[in-house]
């Protein structure tokens, strides 16, 4: 599959919309010993709960919001061992599972800005491509092929080149794909506007802005 790639933008964030709303608040709010949450106004929830927050130990707090989000995909060890490193560390870019990258960023940003400061900033990269086909009419895409169509137009030193070579190339399955580009949206004009961490892509890996992109898909031989 050949197509027309043109990198429109990309610019860094450090917190998302949509993520976190008001029952999500209200919940950790109950979980920190506030309970009747749900009587304040809504424009007071997210800085009742930065107070709350903040009356607990930095580990313990991120305890309870990993437990709160990731409790049923995580041990309790393994949720305890994240919150005593997430102080240090940038869990959100070096845990092992990439699958967990855009929930560890979240929990990581509202904890950051919580204690000002006391936890890592991470950041994320919105990313803004058009893609067509050779002849300019639009296809129908998924993760895989925004992963490998990005992909090209970055420098051997990325980290995406540098990890997954043999992937992007169709050498082998690409199953993280769908970890490393965390959501996409499709806009007007062959348009689509993708999320993804900047420790996966940020401006200064891209070398190509307009390009010609050869998918290539895995195909297991037999035998």
């Amino acid at each position: 599959m050949k197509l027309q790639v043109k990198i429109l933008g990309i610019r860094t964030v450090n917190e998302l919309e949509n993520y976190w709303n008001q029952n999500d608040y209200i919940t950790l709010l109950d979980k920190m010993n506030l309970p009747d949450a749900d009587k304040l106004k809504p424009e007071e929830l997210k800085d009742m709960l930065y107070m709350a927050i903040t009356d607990f130990e930095p580990e313990e707090a991120a305890e309870i919001i990993l437990t709160y989000k990731l409790g049923e995909r995580l041990t309790a060890g393994q949720i305890q061992n994240i919150a005593n490193d997430m102080m240090e560390e940038k869990v959100a870019e070096q845990y092992a599972d990439p699958s967990f990258h855009y929930d560890l960023f979240n929990i990581n940003q509202l904890l950051y800005k919580a204690f000002k400061g006391k936890f890592p900033n991470t950041e994320a990269s919105v990313i803004r491509m058009e893609i067509s086909d050779t002849e300019g009419k639009a296809v129908e895409v998924d993760k895989e092929i925004l992963t490998k169509a990005l992909a090209q137009s970055l420098t051997e030193r990325s980290i995406i080149q540098r990890l997954y070579e043999d992937q992007v190339t169709g050498k082998t399955t690409f199953d993280d794909a769908g970890k490393i580009i965390w959501k996409f949206e499709k806009m007007e004009n062959n348009q689509y506007e993708m999320l993804t961490s900047r420790y996966w892509i940020e401006k200064q890996d891209i070398e190509q802005i307009e390009y010609e992109a050869d998918i290539v898909f895995f195909e297991e031989t037999e035998g």
